[in-house]
């Protein structure tokens, strides 16, 4: 019998499987793109902690759930609607698994703290939610960032990689350092990095 950890996983994947979005997965399969960031953000997890806490485990597994049902282009342009619509993409996330997990046998009370993790409350004072950002940092640089510097001004970029930085803990500069990059992504990062 699956436990409501279990339960709540399997109906976080499902909901990601729904994405009509495919990237190319290792092997060359065809992977719902919710899904394989999904994998990711559970990649870096365990390899930020060697047993992370559950409830940490479902916050990273639906930080981004059901993302693509409302597209970035619904809310206005700028810096300001960008962050208008991950707030609520996060609230709204943090609602569905919430739901889930009550469905299933959880508390409200670990509902809530799951549901709050998504939403990056408390983010500068709570380590679980500075271990999602982590995840999501590593997963930005490790899988977007040389993607993302073709298409974006080259000082910009910079202080790009300068705001993802001060959001990271020592343990995730440590693996940022580590992964590789195109020689393109790695000066800039020397350039940010550098800057005072």
């Amino acid at each position: 019998m699956s436990t409501a950890f279990d339960q709540t996983l399997q109906a976080i994947d499902a909901l990601h499987g729904e994405d009509p979005r495919h990237v190319e997965a290792p092997g060359g399969e065809s992977t719902p793109q919710e899904l394989a960031y999904a994998e990711r953000m559970t990649h870096w997890l365990f390899a930020l902690e060697s047993a992370p806490a559950e409830l940490l485990q479902l916050a990273v597994r639906a930080q981004h759930l059901q993302r693509w049902k409302v597209p970035r282009s619904d809310y206005p342009e700028g810096r300001v609607g960008y962050l208008t619509w991950r707030r609520d993409q996060g609230l709204r996330a943090g609602e569905t698994v919430a739901e889930i997990m009550t469905r299933v046998g959880f508390d409200d009370e670990d509902a809530k703290r799951v549901a709050d993790m998504i939403a990056k409350k408390g983010l500068g004072r709570d380590p679980n939610v500075q271990t999602l950002e982590d995840c999501a940092c590593l997963v930005f640089l490790e899988n977007h960032f040389a993607a993302f510097a073709t298409k974006i001004e080259h000082d910009h970029m910079v202080r790009i990689v300068q705001k993802t930085w001060r959001k990271m803990s020592e343990q995730a500069h440590t693996l940022a350092l580590s992964l590789p990059m195109t020689p393109g992504s790695a000066a800039i990062v020397e350039q940010a990095l550098a800057a005072p």
